[in-house]
């Protein structure tokens, strides 16, 4: 007999203001909680140290958390100079000392290599994964991975602030972007080392900056007996981007049970998002090479 879930099958997407000092992983497991969710997770981890947007998702949303972790995201960082340490930000050892002694018009030339298409060595203190485990735990025990460089695009990078020591810079960049490695390799352009003392992410994808909710406002409300259930976004807002197909009744029911369905005006290999005629989210399609709408990720719905 197959156990039964704890806690409430709900679906959707919660806009998280991560608080300094606590992991991704461990302020999910705080919201889960207060929700009482079966299931959720987060989309692309932020450091102890950073604050800002992390999307939750609950229950079907998860099965679109990729497309969360590959968009385009904003960051505001705060850069010291001068020192450099071993994870790249100020939660780590300084393993290197040197003079701050270099004009803003030298910094904004620096500044002039990491915009556009760049490569980037991930941090031995990321999430990456070698064989099963995130980077970061074998740079704790000394360990040394090779990484491979990887592209990566900058869309957008703007001084803000050069004042002494320190830099303020406002960064919108691709997937996989490691604030981090721009503070560090910048540091290491202009000869003195750098690392991160203030990280926040501005924003993920489209999603509205005004609607993320802190942990301590969601801990306030679920003692006052507030529905936390109406601070989630639809499941389906983590796909708004794609192309929207409606399909009737009887296609709906075909494509529900995995089956593909016609729909007119499609491109090959093209990634649908698909409604009912009555506007229920049923999943996202790709167009296979016959023109049918061929089901990729269903959402599993009450009707």
């Amino acid at each position: 007999m197959a156990r039964r879930k704890k806690g409430r099958a709900i679906s959707g997407v919660l806009l998280l203001d991560k608080p300094q000092g606590l992991t991704s992983n461990a302020a999910l497991q705080k919201v889960k909680r207060l929700y009482n969710a079966q299931k959720a997770g987060h989309t692309g981890a932020l450091d102890p140290l950073a604050t800002g947007m992390l999307p939750l998702c609950f229950g079907e949303a998860t099965k679109f958390s990729q497309f969360l972790l590959e968009s385009d995201k904003g960051y505001r960082v705060i850069g010291k100079f001068g020192q450099r340490t071993d994870s790249g930000d100020s939660t780590g050892e300084i393993i290197e000392t040197k003079p701050v002694n270099f004009s803003q018009k030298q910094l904004e030339k620096a500044l002039e290599k990491f915009r556009g298409d760049i490569m980037q060595i991930p941090s031995m203190f990321s999430a990456l994964k070698h064989k099963g485990q995130p980077l970061y735990k074998y740079a704790r025990k000394g360990i040394e991975i090779e990484r491979p460089p990887r592209p990566v695009t900058i869309y957008q990078l703007d001084l803000i602030r050069f004042e002494n020591d320190e830099v303020e810079l406002e960064i919108e960049c691709s997937k996989g972007t490691y604030i981090r490695n721009i503070i560090d390799d910048l540091g290491q352009a202009l000869g003195c080392g750098a690392h991160v003392r203030m990280l926040r992410r501005n924003f993920v994808a489209d999603y509205p900056v005004d609607q993320m909710m802190t942990l301590e406002q969601l801990e306030k409300d679920a003692e006052q007996g507030i529905n936390l259930d109406d601070y989630l976004l639809p499941t389906d807002s983590a796909v708004l981007f794609l192309e929207r197909a409606e399909i009737d009744v009887d296609s709906a029911d075909y494509f529900s049970h995995g089956q593909a369905i016609n729909y007119p005006n499609l491109n090959e290999g093209e990634l649908i998002r698909v409604y009912s005629d009555d506007g229920v989210f049923l999943g996202i399609a790709e167009v296979d090479d016959q023109d049918m709408l061929a089901p990729k990720r269903l959402v599993v719905t009450s009707n």
